[in-house]
């Protein structure tokens, strides 16, 4: 059953790979832990408390910079949940595009927003991955973190039950949840991604000395992947 559902999400040739978002600047703590946090875990304090600027705090000694929440207005939630709890619930999570066409559109977004910042993605095998930490993923049908410039025009509403459980994957017909393999557009891992060297395939920056040691050799031109189709 797990090897089926993770191979029927992985299968395509544009979902063969996972992506991650992140800053230049968190790779040594990234590189040092070999391993991705949640919010949550780097920082278990204040949880629902919206951060509305960048957050650096130390991890093992080096820096970890948290991105800002973005605003989502109270008429997106569902009723019955809050902006605070639905915070809380996505800090406990690493976040994970299944195209690289998604994780263009945030790189796109954050270097708009924050000019002059420098960023970095990894691109990561999805089938061990996926496989590895089976229990602790799930699958979105939304960018669950985002804020929709015309929400009473969605057609869904926020909430815990956006997300649903890989071994729950096409259990439901209908919902707001995905139903099959393209509905799928963003993927989360609970707590945190472990050995993250034995899932990494490249590391995108826009200097290869900006990239960890330990994983030069895999450093490739952010441009580059900014102009890839696929």
């Amino acid at each position: 059953m797990r090897e089926a559902l993770v191979s029927d999400i992985t299968k395509t040739i544009g979902r063969k790979r996972l992506y991650h978002f992140t800053r230049v600047s968190n790779l040594p703590a990234i590189a040092e832990r070999d391993g991705l946090l949640s919010s949550y875990e780097a920082y278990p304090h204040h949880p629902g408390i919206r951060r509305t600027s960048p957050f650096t705090v130390m991890l093992d000694g080096k820096p970890a910079t948290l991105n800002a929440h973005l605003p989502i207005p109270d008429s997106m939630m569902e009723e019955g949940t809050t902006l605070a709890a639905f915070r809380a619930y996505l800090d406990r999570h690493v976040f994970l595009w299944p195209t690289a066409e998604a994780c263009k559109k945030m790189l796109d977004m954050y270097s708009r927003r924050e000019k002059g910042e420098k960023f970095a993605i990894l691109e990561l095998d999805a089938y061990p991955l996926l496989a590895d930490h089976y229990d602790a993923v799930k699958l979105s049908k939304y960018d669950s973190g985002s804020s929709p410039r015309y929400p009473h025009h969605c057609k869904y509403r926020k909430s815990t039950n956006m997300f649903v459980p890989i071994d729950q994957f096409k259990a439901f017909r209908s919902g707001p949840v995905p139903v099959n393999v393209s509905e799928i557009k963003e993927i989360l891992i609970e707590r945190q991604i472990r050995g993250l060297s034995s899932y990494l395939q490249a590391v995108y920056t826009e200097q290869a000395e900006d990239v960890p040691s330990r994983w030069r050799k895999l450093a490739k031109p952010l441009t580059g992947f900014a102009a890839r189709r696929q």
